[in-house]
């Protein structure tokens, strides 16, 4: 009888040893897991972030933005202000294309503090696309349009930036 004894001690020995190894291995993991992921919302951010910074750069580069060859010749950077009149107008199309809460285009100089709207165009400083909350990033652009003055039309570029707003 105590030979049985002896060996069913070392069985439940055996069994919590293995049970102590088998927590221990589960915290090893939980805790990698854990050191794995810590980062995981800081790099979705910032991959957001990044992702607003470069469609920052091509959005004013884009055919519904740019001035194409309307200006002469094709330009970089350059916002054509009746373009995005026009899409302001339609923006309700647009409202999921480009995966942002918020778009606005702000005359630097010469400044105008006036919101654009159909009334007063073309003789205000902001042109808001979309409703702007969340983190913006800019970019500086030319805000071109065609302009007459006595049956003479002329080309007129002001110093602009265009802000793209994401996340809340």
């Amino acid at each position: 009888m105590i030979k049985h004894k002896k060996g069913q001690m070392k069985i439940q020995q055996m069994v919590f040893l293995l049970v102590a190894v088998t927590i221990f291995f589960v915290l090893v993991g939980m805790f990698f897991v854990t050191v794995v992921f810590s980062g995981l919302r800081e790099s979705a951010a910032l991959l957001e972030e990044e992702n607003a910074l470069l469609l920052v750069s091509k959005l004013a580069n884009s055919p519904e933005f740019s001035c194409g060859n309307a200006f002469g010749s094709t330009k970089i950077n350059c916002i054509d202000s009746d373009k995005a009149m026009a899409l302001k107008n339609n923006i309700n199309k647009y409202s999921g294309f480009w995966g942002v809460d918020g778009i606005e285009i702000k005359k630097i100089y010469p400044e105008d503090e006036r919101i654009c709207t159909f009334e007063n165009y073309p003789d205000c400083g902001e042109i808001l696309l979309l409703s702007s909350r969340g983190t913006g990033v800019s970019n500086f652009v030319a805000l071109c349009k065609k302009e007459n003055i006595e049956g003479q039309i002329y080309d007129k570029c002001e110093l602009a930036r265009i802000s793209v707003y994401y996340g809340e």
